[in-house]
């Protein structure tokens, strides 16, 4: 959940925001490194003995260096990066899968595995909120998930571009008419995960809020064979 003045990335509360934070820290960590190296040797360079000497003996040594270094570099930063790709992309024997459909402006949620369910999902006005809902993130009916359970969200769009975000799970696809594109879900913890269209859409753009709520399979197998 976002909060004023907030900088920072939202708290990770699933597998997939997890790897993103760890890729951030990773390679912000290789920049301070690099940029504190990058200093020493600059500060070295124009305050000792080593800005008179003749650098034509060093010279193969420091081509090897600054060819090296980079290699290193890039190698340090690829890894992690395709590791985390990998895995926010593939999809593992989901529990579940619901199709998300943007339109002009809401989505409509359908669940189709066992009992076929279809609503849409449209932001609440400020004067029908309750008390202690986030304003302009709160909607009529939430998208409702198994918690714990890996979830496949099918995203598609029926007019114009939108995108299916939830910031604090690390997801963010595009919707796009006639193509379908997936992404796995999973949630650390049960409760309910804010998001917005993050794709320019129209007029409504900004009040197109997703509300995704997680709750435990018992409670979920409930819901869904109560077919709400």
């Amino acid at each position: 959940m976002p909060y004023a003045t907030q900088l920072s990335l939202q708290e990770a509360l699933g597998p997939t925001m997890e790897e993103v934070v760890f890729l951030h820290d990773h390679v912000l960590l290789l920049t301070c490194l690099m940029t504190l190296v990058i200093l020493m040797f600059t500060i070295t360079a124009t305050t000792t003995a080593l800005t008179h000497n003749d650098p034509s003996e060093e010279v193969e040594q420091l081509e090897a260096a600054w060819t090296a270094a980079p290699i290193m570099i890039l190698i340090l930063t690829a890894l992690p990066s395709v590791r985390s790709l990998y895995l926010m992309e593939e999809v593992f024997d989901p529990y579940l899968t619901i199709k998300a459909t943007g339109h002009q402006w809401y989505w409509n949620y359908e669940y189709s595995d066992e009992a076929h369910i279809s609503y849409d999902s449209y932001m609440l006005q400020t004067h029908d909120l309750p008390k202690g809902s986030p304003r302009l993130l709160e909607v009529d009916h939430r998208m409702v998930m198994p918690a714990g359970l890996q979830t496949r969200i099918v995203v598609t769009a029926e007019d114009v571009l939108h995108s299916w975000t939830i910031p604090s799970l690390g997801i963010k696809v595009d919707a796009v008419p006639g193509r379908l594109n997936q992404i796995p879900l999973a949630t650390s913890r049960t409760g309910v995960f804010f998001g917005q269209c993050s794709e320019i859409c129209g007029a409504n753009h900004s009040f197109m809020p997703i509300a995704a709520e997680a709750i435990p399979l018992y409670y979920f197998e409930q819901w869904l064979a109560s077919g709400q």
